[in-house]
């Protein structure tokens, strides 16, 4: 005797061992013995043989018309033996039996299971969109198959998958046919989705790829502004009072947001007045504002070579920018410093307006401000005079700093910066260095750390909340609480000098004009708007920096090739990890034997990866010499997360 029965879910047919009570034991088709409820035995049978019946049913059950058996079930629930015999007759056989019930089964869109061989028949509207939704699918099928064959056979991307290009990979539905497709094409290539699309042209080029995949993550709604913004309203600062200083900013000539100026006054015979003067549009742009929620979207300006995209439209930058010959408002932190000592003896905070007397470009007259010449007294400049005190100033603080951080800051090393002639991939690339610590730039940043340092600490002694940057253990973080940066060797350090181009100093501003005024705080300690601000500004100022660095490393190796180098000179940094000489490029080298660090080498350039933005090279030589600049740099600076504070930043990055 045969029994046919259910197991597992799979529907099975046996022959019977033994039966004891409601139990049976059975050897299938396959040899393997089994133990079979009678619940799950759906009838027994003595012919045809046991191996005969599955394979003759499945090949029945392929044959039936489904749809007229759709029409022909009864309503409510039926059997599967009942519906076999509407359809074969009466004397439907064991294999037209078994058929009807893998016919109902394997057509879930036709019929519901209501239980072991029960089936109902589906409404007829339900199977309508079931059916629609089936072709829906074959269609689908069909497409991407045809789109799989048209990418690998005839090299040519479908315009659907071109038209989502980037967005295919930046974000990818996974779901939808044109990724299935994609990501089927690219297995049979044999190569990833993202260089399918580059061989394809669907992509026209790495370097596009960069960048357009980096605006679609961070400027979905594109880098423009839009039409409906607000405009800044004229607004007569005339009851703010006009400072009597001699104020001069110091930029790079690419500088479009001028943040900060300073000015340099004789208060007696022992002392001078420094002032930092930063620009105030945090009176104009109020919070939750439609131009405070644009600039909280985009959280900083973006800068990488050849690219720069406002965090504030132009006219709203422009507005409170410290441009020559205009009055505008800043909030200004003075110092009182000994002429002989340096000793800073007080500091006050001021909300003015300041007219500046000139917008130098620090790239244009760097030359003139060397070192000898400001010890000299011979530099030829109008502001010869304030920018040596600066100097010494900034000389004072930088020493102060770093006796606190226990070692010296790494001056006089050259970065490199690239300056192009043209737009997009095919600009001529010309190389740019400058000399960290230099005489205007060490004034520059040490009186920025200056300001940020102490507005930090009088935000804290007055209980206003603010956000902070700290370092400990070589974690740099951000938080609404105070803390040390160690590696600046500062108590604590709240960005404030920037608030043209970083939506932290535009909240922080607010907050150190508030107190000005004695008036609220905008922002609360407790506010969660800061905890928001604290969080998205770490992820996104993240990745633009990423950003900038991954285009600084597309640069370099155009650079290379470009100049049709064979070999490179490179100094190890630590491990696999080498530095290009003369380039803003890292990166490793696995296999590199191990050498101390500092260590010069040459390399035999193989080639350049502009996806990966990866030079391939290997070791031709070590060099008998030693880059003492990389022997004694930094450490953060060999990490993925190197801290760009702003006053410090690559040459990129203007001030």
């Amino acid at each position: 005797m045969f029994l046919f029965f259910e197991e597992d879910g799979a529907f099975k047919v046996g022959t019977v061992l033994s039966q004891a009570g409601n139990a049976y034991q059975v050897e299938l088709t396959t040899g393997r013995r089994t133990k079979v409820k009678g619940g799950h035995v759906f009838f027994s049978f003595e012919k045809p043989a046991a191996t005969e019946v599955m394979p003759q049913a499945e090949a029945l059950a392929a044959e039936i018309d489904v749809s007229f058996l759709w029409e022909v079930a009864p309503e409510g629930e039926f059997t599967f033996e009942r519906i076999a015999k509407e359809y074969f007759g009466e004397t439907a056989t064991v294999v037209e039996r078994v058929a009807t019930l893998l016919a109902l089964h394997g057509n879930p869109v036709y019929f519901h299971r209501k239980g072991r061989g029960n089936y109902r028949r589906a409404p007829e509207d339900i199977l309508k969109a079931a059916l629609a939704a089936l072709e829906k699918k074959r269609l689908a099928e069909e497409e991407r198959k045809r789109w799989v064959r048209q990418m690998v056979d005839e090299g040519t991307v479908p315009a659907p998958i071109g038209a989502q290009a980037i967005q295919l990979i930046v974000s990818p539905d996974k779901n939808s046919t044109a990724w299935k497709a994609l990501s089927d094409a690219a297995s049979e290539k044999r190569m990833t989705p993202l260089r399918l699309l580059l061989e394809l042209k669907a992509i026209k080029s790495a370097y596009r790829w960069h960048v357009d995949s980096f605006y679609a993550q961070y400027f979905p709604k594109g880098k423009g502004f839009p039409a409906n913004l607000s405009q800044p309203t004229e607004v007569d600062w005339e009851n703010l009072p006009l400072a009597n200083v001699r104020a001069f900013s110091i930029d790079d000539s690419s500088t479009t947001e001028i943040d900060d100026a300073t000015s340099v006054e004789y208060v007696d015979g022992n002392q001078i007045r420094i002032g930092i003067h930063i620009a105030a549009p945090s009176l104009g742009i109020t919070r939750d504002s439609d131009v405070d929620q644009l600039a909280r979207s985009r959280l900083s300006t973006v800068y990488a070579p050849g690219i720069k995209t406002t965090m504030l439209p132009e006219e709203w930058f422009k507005e409170y920018s410290l441009d020559i010959g205009r009055s505008v408002p800043c909030l200004s932190l003075y110092a009182v410093v000994d002429k002989d000592s340096l000793e800073v003896k007080a500091t006050e905070t001021h909300l003015e307006r300041i007219s500046v007397c000139e917008n130098i470009r620090y790239d244009l007259i760097e030359d003139e401000f060397t070192e000898e010449k400001l010890l000299t007294g011979t530099v030829q400049h109008p502001f010869a005079e304030e920018i040596t005190w600066l100097w010494k100033f900034a000389k004072k603080c930088l020493a102060d700093r770093e006796a606190v951080r226990g070692r010296p800051e790494q001056l006089g090393r050259l970065e490199w910066s690239f300056d192009l002639d043209g737009e997009g991939e095919d600009a001529k690339i010309r190389l740019k260095s400058r000399k960290r610590g230099s005489p205007l730039d060490l004034a520059v940043g040490e009186l920025m750390i200056f300001a940020n340092t102490v507005w930090g600490g009088w935000l804290e002694e007055m209980g206003v909340a603010g956000i902070y940057r700290s370092q400990s253990m070589g974690r740099v973080k951000m938080s609404t609480t105070p803390g040390p940066h160690d590696g600046m060797g500062v108590p604590q350090y709240a960005w404030c000098t920037s608030p043209l181009r970083r939506y932290v100093d535009l909240v922080n501003q607010r907050q150190l004009i508030s107190t000005v005024l004695d008036q609220q705080a905008s922002y609360r300690p407790s506010d969660t708007d800061l905890y928001t601000i604290v969080s998205n500004f770490t992820v996104t100022y993240g990745a633009y920096n990423d950003f900038q660095r991954k285009m600084e490393r597309y640069w370099s190796l155009r650079y290379i090739e470009q100049e049709g180098y064979k070999t490179v000179e490179a100094a190890v940094v630590k491990g696999e990890l080498i530095r290009i000489e003369g380039l803003p490029f890292m990166q490793r080298m696995p296999g590199l034997p191990e050498l101390p660090r500092g260590q010069k080498i040459l390399l035999d350039v193989l080639g350049v990866d502009y996806v990966d933005v990866l030079l391939e090279a290997r070791l031709r030589e070590v060099l008998n010499e030693t880059d003492i600049e990389a022997l004694e740099a930094d450490e953060e600076l060999s990490s993925e997360a190197v801290e760009l504070e702003p006053e410090n930043a690559s040459p990129q990055t203007p001030n």
